[in-house]
């Protein structure tokens, strides 16, 4: 004959411990409304490794394929850089991307406090080295200190724009394959290599990181992009902090889904060359 109302787990606990039977009753929705909760918790983290685990499989699979498909192309313009200007093809650089220790602020900091430890961190993150085709003279930094010395003010940094419209630094070769993007093709290498992924926040330069507030440095919780959305959302037109707020909100509202959909916009823009400089 079946038991009406059997014991759960968590009311013979409670009954061992001398509760009274409403007690018992209590201790069993809770103990239900907790299995559900570490359900959902549970879901959410296999999701977000599975999911995880496609974008890396997306970008090995793009990243080698380009570069398979491409490197007659990057051959050439390898070549024809040479012969414009001196100086190597490949411009290599250190860039900042996901911190990977992801040491979250004291809870006894204050909000200033909290953003000194998150910029901290931010600069004692993971440095990687940054590829792109050479599109500058090779002695620009000597040229044009004034352009390197990356010290504003609270409001200079609020409208700065650091893609000029007739850069000084640019050759003539360097303005064509920056106006294409084909100067980012060797992205994919930092892409095959596990340093960067197709979609998230370009990667930011150690000087610049210190411009960053609370909220805009959490664009190093990811891996940076070859494409992100500030790329499809004024790319060049944009400002320092325009296109901080912009990929710290990317990084709140990231799914796998609106990466799909910014690569695909990236490719319109990129046709339209919109805000290419």
């Amino acid at each position: 004959m079946p038991i009406e109302n059997p014991v759960t787990p968590c009311q013979a606990t409670a009954l061992d411990r001398g509760a009274r039977p409403d007690a018992c009753r209590e201790a069993s929705g809770a103990c239900c409304a907790e299995s559900v909760e570490d359900k959902l918790v549970r879901a959410d983290h296999y999701w977000r490794r599975l999911e995880g685990i496609v974008r890396r499989a997306l970008d090995i699979g793009v990243s080698l394929g380009v570069l398979i498909l491409t490197l007659p192309l990057m051959l050439l313009i390898a070549l024809i850089i040479r012969l414009d200007s001196p100086g190597p093809a490949l411009f290599w650089q250190t860039r900042m991307t996901r911190n990977r220790r992801g040491r979250q602020p004291s809870p006894a900091a204050s909000e200033g406090d909290a953003a000194q430890e998150r910029r901290r961190d931010c600069m004692a993150g993971r440095p990687f080295r940054f590829v792109k085709f050479r599109t500058m003279f090779v002695d620009a930094r000597e040229r044009f200190p004034e352009l390197y010395a990356y010290d504003y003010s609270d409001e200079e940094i609020r409208h700065i724009k650091f893609k000029l419209t007739n850069d000084p630094r640019v050759t003539r070769v360097g303005r064509i394959l920056r106006k294409s993007s084909l100067d980012e093709l060797p992205n994919f290498w930092n892409v095959l290599t596990g340093d960067m992924t197709l979609c998230g926040p370009r990667p930011e330069i150690p000087e610049m990181s210190r411009y960053y507030n609370a909220h805009q440095i959490k664009k190093f919780d990811v891996l940076s992009g070859v494409t992100g959305p500030a790329q499809v959302s004024g790319r060049g037109d944009l400002s320092f902090q325009e296109t901080a707020d912009i990929d710290a909100e990317y990084v709140e509202q990231r799914t796998l889904k609106q990466d799909l959909k910014l690569i695909w916009k990236t490719i319109l823009a990129v046709l339209g060359r919109k805000g290419a400089f």
